[in-house]
């Protein structure tokens, strides 16, 4: 009997073993802010995932007002825990939100992105804008910062995650910078045909 209970634990292990890894790092907009987690991005992004029979666990490593350099601090933990095929890098916002320096902004992505690459992860960067009272200047320093990256680093990247959403009231919720649960199928699908190459 005790033999039996074995084989049953380790058939029911093993394929969670043999998962392979996605980790996300990012904020409030991956982090499920203000809905339920169950209906965000990511947990459609997952059953995408399991849809198509593809053998990876997703990681949510997001906290709702976390910048860079929060997630800086946090990405050895975070790699070395989940050993990820992949990292979806979706910070950001909250640095221009902060009127951050977009160039230590910059630097700290950068960052980021190396040690995921020296980790063997490929990386998705997602980008982001912020509202429009903060001056031109400081908006075009700001979301230059993700093709720059995408650029110089090498990885692909969505320059706006939210296009198509940001600006459509029904999609957006009261506090007019986060998604709500209508928009998030038009997220995960964005991220899914980018993330769908890596994955191969």
């Amino acid at each position: 009997m005790v033999k039996f209970l074995c084989v049953v634990m380790m058939a029911l292990i093993s394929p969670m073993l043999m998962a392979k890894s996605i980790v996300v790092l990012g904020d409030s907009i991956s982090a499920g802010h203000g809905i339920e987690v169950s209906q965000g991005w990511v947990a459609l992004v997952q059953k995408k995932l399991d849809d198509n029979h593809l053998d990876f666990i997703i990681h949510n490593a997001s906290i709702s007002g976390d910048t860079s350099s929060g997630g800086l601090a946090r990405i050895d933990q975070e790699l070395s825990q989940h050993k990820p095929s992949v990292l979806i890098l979706e910070l950001g916002g909250n640095d221009g939100l902060r009127g951050l320096s977009p160039a230590l902004m910059k630097s700290n992505l950068a960052e980021i992105i190396r040690r995921a690459q020296h980790a063997n992860a490929k990386v998705l960067l997602l980008g982001i804008k912020i509202p429009p009272n903060y001056g031109k200047r400081y908006i075009d320093m700001f979301y230059n910062v993700y093709p720059q990256l995408a650029k110089e680093m090498n990885v692909p990247a969505i320059p706006f995650l939210l296009e198509d959403v940001a600006l459509t009231a029904e999609l957006m919720q009261s506090d007019g910078l986060h998604p709500n649960t209508q928009a998030q199928p038009i997220i995960a699908e964005k991220i899914w045909q980018q993330l769908l190459p890596l994955l191969n």
